[in-house]
């Protein structure tokens, strides 16, 4: 038996007794964390070659223990009610204070943007109303000039008929430069031919600001983007597709494993999607991060899918309609015209939301709700989303 002391001095008080040998609880098994009695101790004893102390010794490190406990336990509680008094009414006031900058900041901005808001409406549609007047004199100045011509022909109209039906043979002669003059002065009178100027210009309605306040407003209330998935009737050979059909990667290897048939592009490395959109707003975002070689955009359903020719690549026909990047140069494309797009970083994903009611298509970049480029144009018919992938891979965003 290892103990510390050799056992409870004399005239110690009789405490709890051992339920296995009956005799007082003297001592405490560190192995076993419990009281023990000598018989315990010794030999045959369930704690025999355990590390054995005396329990008052025992007894006496737990009360220094609770002691030390009590010490912290009050120091922590002095921390506590200095903590509540001298530190909680200063955040609360801080807490106050800042909340009512913030809540300043936030009218003051706002109230800014409506400023803003309310003097571009003012000003577009005093440009509406500017060109709704100016469309309106064009179409009263071609009535007045019209209406003189019309008098005139009928004049002249009448002269000639005068002539026809009251002078004899000699007298008509006699009038021929007469005739000839009045005929020619018929001949000055143009056709009335279509005009520009007779129309109302929806250009003047069009302002960089009212564009991104518009595709801020829309991508915020936005509740989702829509499901779009890859047709795989259409995927080139040159790109695999992932299960979801979510996912084209490039592949400069030509697949054989490729049916081929009628849908498919069997030259260009393009994929039209599965769905179709005829009227409404909607929103679908391409991860491109991995890709410096992509397209992403709109298709009739006309675009061609065979050959190696302008019918059937992406914005060199007048069936599609994309956002491209080569290595570090960006641009729209549709019907063999490029527009580049000066753009300050690569973005990461591509938005493209295609408003159908207003005729526009815009791409974005959604992390930032920067608006990437804008085009105005009068799509002919159901427009599918496309894609073309020459680098890596890119996926549509579930």
């Amino acid at each position: 038996m290892s103990a510390e002391g050799a056992g409870p001095g004399p005239g110690s008080e009789p405490g709890p007794l051992c339920p296995e040998h009956g005799q007082a609880l003297r001592w405490f098994c560190c192995s076993e964390r419990r009281l023990a009695c000598a018989s315990c101790t010794g030999p045959g004893g369930r704690c025999r070659g355990h590390r054995i102390r005396r329990a008052e010794k025992r007894a006496e490190e737990l009360r220094n223990k609770i002691v030390d406990q009590c010490e912290r336990l009050q120091l922590q509680s002095a921390a506590i009610t200095k903590y509540v008094a001298d530190v909680l009414p200063g955040k609360n006031q801080r807490a106050v204070s800042t909340a009512s900058a913030a809540r300043e900041l936030v009218i003051q901005r706002l109230g800014l943007v409506r400023s803003l808001c309310e003097s571009e409406e003012q000003r577009l549609l005093e440009q509406v109303h500017g060109e709704e007047e100016r469309a309106h004199q064009s179409i009263l100045t071609q009535r007045v000039h019209w209406a003189e011509a019309l008098q005139k022909l009928d004049t002249i109209r009448g002269s000639l008929v005068d002539m026809l039906t009251h002078l004899d043979d000699l007298q008509l002669i006699q009038k021929e430069q007469e005739i000839f003059e009045r005929t020619e002065e018929a001949e000055g009178i143009l056709d009335p031919k279509e005009s520009e100027k007779l129309n109302f210009n929806e250009k003047c309605t069009r302002s960089p600001l009212l564009t991104q306040l518009w595709a801020t407003a829309i991508l915020g209330s936005l509740s989702g983007t829509e499901d779009v998935r890859m047709d795989e009737r259409t995927v080139s050979p040159f790109l695999q597709l992932s299960d979801d059909r979510r996912t084209l990667t490039f592949n400069a290897k030509k697949s054989r494993a490729c049916a081929d048939g009628p849908e498919r592009f069997d030259h260009w490395p393009n994929a039209l999607a599965d769905t179709s959109f005829q009227a409404g707003l909607h929103a679908w975002t391409v991860n491109v991060q991995n890709s410096c070689a992509y397209k992403v955009g709109v298709a009739l359903g006309q675009l061609s899918r065979k050959g190696s020719g302008s019918d059937s690549r992406l914005g060199c026909n007048a069936f599609s309609w994309v956002f491209s990047r080569y290595g570090q140069e960006f641009r729209f494309s549709h019907d063999g015209q490029h527009e580049p797009l000066a753009l300050l970083r690569c973005p990461a994903q591509l938005g493209v939301l295609l408003d159908l009611q207003a005729q526009e298509l815009l791409f974005y970049e959604p992390a930032s709700g920067t608006v990437l480029h804008i085009h105005h144009a009068s799509f002919p018919g159901p427009l599918f989303p496309v894609f073309a992938v020459a680098d890596q891979a890119i996926s549509i965003v579930c």
